[in-house]
């Protein structure tokens, strides 16, 4: 796995709204895109510190992955996003490693990246995304 730096910090939160208003009150951040990603259940916003982002994630179906994590582990970071050059590439290389995958194929995510997740049980407990432009 080659990873270009951190895209962003994934963090699942119950209400978006009251989220933002406290990263932009408490921090001084500004959220510069609020989107929604149907298919995986979930409404996103962004904030940029540098080079990173910080992504808040609420469900828009309890059923749905954010939602079951906040229900099992309350809110709280749900996963750290590393970029790459080509996701599909880098999920062969994962797998050949013995990683186990969430997603064998990448999909579409927020801000139009393609993404992938690799399984907290082969990466120390954390939930990995991996991401990257067309």
């Amino acid at each position: 796995m080659k990873p270009t730096h951190i895209e962003h910090i994934g963090i699942a939160v119950s209400n978006l709204e009251n989220a933002i208003s406290m990263y932009e009150n408490v921090f001084g951040l500004k959220c510069y895109k609020i989107e929604e990603v149907a298919d995986q259940k979930v409404r996103t916003a962004f904030f940029l510190i540098g080079q990173t982002k910080i992504e808040l994630l609420e469900s828009t179906d309890p059923e749905g992955p954010i939602g079951k994590f906040i229900e099992k582990k309350g809110e709280g970071m749900h996963h750290i996003a590393f970029a790459v050059d080509n996701v599909e590439e880098q999920l062969i290389e994962a797998e050949k490693s013995g990683i186990r995958l969430i997603d064998s194929k990448p999909r579409k995510g927020a801000e139009g990246l393609d993404i992938a997740f690799l399984h907290p049980k082969s990466t120390a407990g954390v939930l990995i995304e991996i991401c990257s432009h067309k």
